[in-house]
């Protein structure tokens, strides 16, 4: 088998038709969504009919020589717990799909289903995270996976620390790298001394970064001072397709870390893949072949 690329933090979704604190999300020709109230470009233009499917990803996927892809979930992108379950059962190699639920009950539909973890996007939740202690703990006796994407917030990651220690056996993955480029990043990225099974995700690093763009220095820098904290097996590569794909293709969205000459090779393994193959515990990946392109 050739190199092992996984993606530790996507999306995928049918339609987007929700709102959020008052403000609506929906999805537009053209690959356009009216987003809190906003028109903009949600999709790249070609998908021009809103849908964000596992078809096309795929095909992203095996073009960009990525193995498999972890999808996770975003109250701005509404409930797409049915349709993750079609993609599961449709493709379990490939994919690793997570439900979202706050309550136990949920939970337990979730899993029911054959999805086998959690995405909560714990940025966008009001209140404390305390509320959440019986869901974490049901997920830790299930096995299930917990994606955890935290804001700006030392009272709320001090909350995310606690509900680590209560449940150690519970698999958390910290999204958005632990939102690198804000004041509380390093306490993000700390929550992964306080559990045998944390580890923290890049997902939506361009995105960060977006403003230096390719081939974004200062986000291999930011890799490199997470790997000194919490070293690098707690370290997985999240591209946050399809909304960075807008500004650069999906291999950019990696290959910034492979061409990189201030990471050794083992570091970028352990980063692209080798880590989230453990974590997620992927099986039968296929061989995906570099094919040339035209204009090559």
């Amino acid at each position: 088998m050739g190199k092992l690329i996984i993606d530790a933090h996507s999306h995928l979704w049918l339609k987007q038709d929700t709102w959020v604190d008052g403000r609506r999300i929906l999805s537009l020709k053209n690959g356009r969504s009216i987003f809190l109230d906003e028109e903009v470009q949600m999709l790249p233009p070609f998908m021009v009919d809103g849908v964000n499917s596992a078809e096309v990803f795929l095909s992203n996927m095996d073009y960009a020589q990525v193995g498999a892809a972890v999808v996770v979930q975003e109250v701005i992108d509404g409930n797409q717990n049915a349709y993750l379950q079609q993609v599961q059962l449709q493709h379990p190699d490939r994919f690793f799909c997570m439900g979202m639920a706050t309550t136990v009950d949920e939970a337990q539909k979730v899993l029911d289903s054959g999805l086998h973890g959690i995405a909560i996007p714990g940025h966008r939740l009001h209140g404390s995270l305390h509320r959440l202690m019986p869901l974490f703990k049901f997920m830790e006796e299930n096995g299930m996976v917990l994606s955890m994407c935290l804001g700006d917030d030392e009272k709320q990651i001090g909350e995310m620390g606690e509900a680590i220690e209560e449940c150690p056996d519970l698999r958390v993955a910290i999204g958005h790298f632990g939102m690198v480029t804000t004041p509380s990043f390093e306490s993000q990225v700390l929550l992964a001394r306080r559990g045998k099974h944390v580890a923290i995700e890049s997902g939506g690093i361009t995105w960060l970064f977006h403003k230096e763009f390719y081939p974004y220095p200062s986000a291999i820098r930011s890799i490199r001072r997470v790997a000194d904290l919490v070293g690098w097996d707690r370290l997985m590569w999240g591209s946050d397709y399809p909304r960075t794909i807008t500004a650069i293709t999906y291999r950019m969205s990696y290959d910034f870390v492979e061409k990189s000459t201030e990471l050794t090779a083992a570091e970028k393994a352990l980063f692209l893949g080798e880590n989230a193959l453990r974590f997620y515990g992927f099986k039968h990946l296929p061989d995906l072949p570099y094919i040339k392109n035209m204009s090559e």
